[in-house]
C-alpha cells in the first residue's frame, strides 16, 4: 500500500492540513535545494509527534526529522517515508535563578530577541545563527567562542518509539559540531538553559556586533547552509581551501564563497547534485594538496536523482 494511502486509512487525529504529500524540500531548507518528500507533517505539539511516531514504528516507516533545515542538503531525488518538520515551539523563563525552558522549534534568533528584552545575558554569540534551538543542541553550534554545550543545563527528548528520556549536559558528551544526539535516535523536544542577569542595551550591542560580523564576513545575502565543512584538528579549514584557489569556483550554480571559502552557497539555480559535487571536487582537491580529509558540517539526506 503506497504511503499516502496508508495515512489516509488510518485512525490519525492529525489535522490533514498538516499532512501533505510530494512536497518539494527546496522550501524547508536554507539551501533551498532538494527533491520531494514523499510525506511531511508538521508537527506543533507533543502529542501528535507520539502519535505520529507510533503510527511509523507500526507501519515500518522511515522517520527523519527537520527543523529549521539551516545545516541540511536535500538530495535530488527526495526523501521516502516520512519527514518530521518540527514546529514545537514555546519559551518559559523563571527570573529567579535566569533558567531558561526552550522548546526545539524555537528559532534562535527569536529566542535571542526575547531575551534581549528580558535582560537576560549569556546567550549573545549564538544569537545570530540561523536555525532551531533543537538542531543547535544536537550539533553543539557555537559562534564567537561559545558554543551551546557552554549554556545547556539538560535536554528532554523522545526515542523514535515515542519514550521520554532526558540528558544532563554531561550526559550529552557535548564535542566539537557533535552530541550523544547525533549519534542515536532521539528527538529534541525541550532544551533547559542556564544564563545570567544582564543590562539591555550592553546585550542588544553585542548582538549587534555579532550580527554585523556575521553579514561583513559571511555570504548572507545567498542560500547555504552555514559552514559546509568542520574545522581540522591542526588547521582550519576555509584557510586551505582559500589557499587552494578554490574561491569562486562553481559546479553548475553552486560555488564556493569568494567572501568566506568555507561555505558553499546557491548563486540562483543550483541543484543538490551541483552542491555534492563541488563538496566532493573540494574535498579531492585538499587532500592532494595537504593530505587533510575534511569531514562535513552539513548533514545529507534523500536520494540521488
Amino acid at each position: 500500500m503506497e504511503l499516502k494511502e496508508l495515512i489516509e486509512n488510518s485512525n490519525l487525529s492529525i489535522d490533514k492540513e498538516k499532512i501533505l504529500y510530494n512536497e518539494p524540500m527546496k522550501k524547508y531548507t536554507t539551501f533551498k535545494v532538494g527533491g520531494p518528500a514523499e510525506c511531511l507533517i508538521k508537527i506543533d505539539n507533543e502529542t501528535d509527534l507520539k502519535e505520529i511516531l507510533n503510527f511509523a514504528n507500526e507501519n515500518n516507516i522511515e522517520t527523519h526529522v527537520v527543523g529549521n533545515g539551516s545545516n541540511l542538503l536535500v538530495l535530488d531525488g527526495g526523501i521516502k517515508g516520512i519527514i518530521i518538520l518540527m514546529r514545537i515551539e514555546d519559551i518559559k523563563i523563571s527570573e529567579e535563578k535566569y533558567i531558561i525552558e526552550v522548546k526545539s522549534g524555537t528559532k534562535i534568533a527569536k529566542l535571542g530577541q526575547i531575551l534581549a528584552n528580558q535582560q537576560i545575558a549569556g546567550f549573545e554569540e549564538l544569537s545570530g545563527i540561523p536555525g532551531t534551538i533543537g538542531g543547535a543542541v544536537i550539533m553543539n553550534a557555537g559562534a564567537h567562542g561559545k558554543e551551546m554545550k557552554d549554556i545547556v543545563k539538560s535536554v528532554r527528548c523522545l526515542d523514535y518509539s515515542g519514550k521520554v528520556k532526558e540528558f544532563t549536559n554531561k550526559e550529552m558528551n557535548f564535542e566539537y559540531r557533535n552530541s550523544i544526539l547525533k549519534n542515536n535516535k532521539y528527538i529534541v523536544i525541550s532544551v533547559i538553559l542556564e544564563l545570567y542577569k544582564g543590562n539591555k542595551q550592553e546585550i542588544q550591542q553585542k548582538m549587534k556586533i555579532y550580527k554585523d560580523y556575521r553579514k561583513e564576513h559571511q555570504p548572507t545575502e545567498y542560500p547555504s547552509a552555514g559552514s559546509t565543512f568542520k574545522r581540522g584538528e591542526d588547521y582550519i579549514t576555509a584557510k586551505l581551501i582559500d589557499e587552494s584557489g578554490l574561491k569562486g569556483y562553481k559546479v553548475g550554480d553552486a560555488e564556493v564563497s569568494t567572501r568566506h571559502a568555507g561555505f558553499i552557497i546557491n548563486k540562483g539555480n543550483a541543484t543538490a547534485n551541483d552542491i555534492l559535487n563541488l563538496i566532493e571536487y573540494v574535498k579531492k582537491v585538499i587532500y592532494e594538496k595537504f593530505g587533510k580529509k575534511l569531514d562535513l558540517e552539513i548533514q545529507i539526506i534523500g536520494e540521488k536523482k
